[in-house]
């Protein structure tokens, strides 16, 4: 029955008519990204405990699954995917120099300890695939979080890295809130209903959405009515691509995602028309190719949730991607802040920032020194050189030491050195708010303090440094 006066549980609105403005960096129209599935060796299968033969995306269009007999061809298509389709992939990915996301199976990755090797060389992001390329629908919450976590571990130690992203794929409709709960992912990707990031809030969490695709996507190679040539496919990529990016033009491009299988696209006939496609977009200067993680990062530090940041609903992964920069190349303190506990008394300025500090201050004095060595001089040779962190960059320009003149610069040199030669260490002062006379007369008188006064004022700016950021993050 149909009753307006109930709760919908779906978002049929979105964005609406006024889509944010992403802001892509370096003013590109049209953020584009690829994905490579990994999935070969994580299929439905026997041998892996499953109960029947794989019967999706292969070239045996209608195939059924055989139960509990294994489906030999089956087998030996996805066995091109990894051992031919792969390095095909690999390699027009690598000779362009386009960085991919990888989708990656872990029980699969587990398999071919090589192609995760080439991965890695290529600086490519594995996000997770789950650990088998299997159907959740039926799976209790508990079966499907008990193979989520045995992911995780598995990727973990076949990649090097934790996953911060998850596509479990053929999901359950407890996959987005299992995600979200498990608290490490930054980004969730089960699901195509929008071209733009978006916050939604599961499991009482803010957790970002990077969506996905079905349409710009080889996987139409292996279903009824879907592309039967490879001009079928570059003729789609290439239509969704001019849209978007004509309409980045006016400041309101989208994410395009193009989703890849090693054992379709990587067969020749195929890999042509993705050759083309991957040329056409590098002949567009607008377009950002770039990575789902990159995307992520650069949604949550320019586009925050509606209401804010709110520490104690989130994961440790957006916890530590937000805060783990406050301190100076210091992330372990947001680590422990977090897991010692963040309420709501945290969701405020002066709560976070105590909670930061205390972290900071627990540190061992040898930890504590460590953050004080690791901020920059002020406008030293790395700040000069753009070998700062954002944060530390966008401080000393706010103090105009980014446009100095000889005079000055040789001050601020001399100053320097003479200052680390009596402390061992880099002067650090609050720079928000401050000329670079204000600067200057704080540095000279500083240097005639006491060592053990002066190790305490660092530490004492660097708190202040932190509430500045905390600040500007929590708006």
């Amino acid at each position: 029955m149909f009753d307006l006066d109930q709760p919908y549980p779906r978002d049929m609105v979105g964005y609406g008519r006024t889509p944010p403005r992403p802001d892509w960096p370096d003013g590109k129209r049209l953020a584009v990204q690829f994905v490579v599935n990994y999935e070969e060796g994580g299929e439905n299968n026997i041998l892996h405990g499953d109960a029947a033969s794989e019967a999706f995306l292969s070239e045996i269009v209608g195939a059924q699954p055989w139960s509990g007999q294994r489906h030999v061809n089956m087998e030996s298509i996805y066995e091109y995917g990894s051992r031919v389709g792969f390095w095909r992939l690999w390699r027009m990915f690598t000779e362009r120099g386009m960085p991919v996301t990888v989708f990656g199976v872990a029980s699969a990755m587990a398999r071919h300890p090589e192609a995760v090797a080439a991965m890695n060389e290529a600086g490519w992001e594995i996000a997770t695939h789950g650990l088998k390329w299997i159907d959740y629908r039926d799976h209790t919450p508990e079966a499907e979080r008990a193979d989520l976590d045995a992911a995780i571990g598995i990727h973990e130690a076949v990649t090097g890295a934790r996953p911060l992203g998850l596509y479990q794929g053929r999901t359950s409709a407890n996959t987005l809130r299992l995600g979200a709960q498990e608290g490490g992912f930054l980004y969730l990707a089960d699901t195509y209903a929008d071209e733009l990031p978006y916050w939604q809030r599961i499991a009482g969490r803010q957790q970002l959405i990077v969506p996905y695709t079905l349409d710009a996507n080889d996987m139409r190679f292996a279903t009824p009515q879907g592309f039967n040539t490879g001009d079928h496919f570059f003729s789609y990529l290439k239509d969704s691509f001019d849209v978007l990016y004509r309409e980045g033009a006016g400041g309101h491009g989208g994410m395009m995602s193009v989703g890849l299988h090693c054992r379709l696209v990587g067969r020749p006939g195929r890999a042509a028309a993705l050759a083309r496609f991957l040329d056409y977009v590098q002949s567009h200067e607008g377009a950002w190719v770039t990575t789902r993680l990159a995307i992520a990062r650069h949604w949550v530090r320019r586009h925050p949730p509606t209401g804010g940041y709110q520490p104690s609903q989130m994961g440790p992964a957006l916890f530590n991607e937000l805060f783990g920069g406050v301190f100076e190349h210091t992330p372990i303190i947001a680590e422990r802040a977090y897991g010692a506990g963040i309420g709501p008394g945290e969701d405020s300025l002066d709560g976070l920032h105590a909670a930061l500090v205390a972290q900071m201050r627990a540190l061992s004095p040898a930890a504590q020194d460590a953050l004080i060595a690791a901020h920059p001089d002020l406008a030293g040779k790395l700040a000069l050189a753009g070998d700062v962190t954002a944060d530390s960059a966008g401080e000393q320009a706010s103090a105009g030491l980014d446009r100095l003149s000889p005079d000055e610069r040789r001050r601020f040199t001399a100053l320097n050195a003479a200052y680390r030669a009596r402390f061992g260490f880099p002067f650090i002062i609050a720079v928000k708010g401050l000329g670079k006379a204000d600067i200057l007369q704080a540095f000279e008188a500083r240097i005639a303090h006491a060592p053990t006064d002066e190790r305490d004022a660092a530490l004492a700016q660097i708190e202040r440094i932190a509430r500045l950021r905390l600040a500007a993050i929590l708006g």
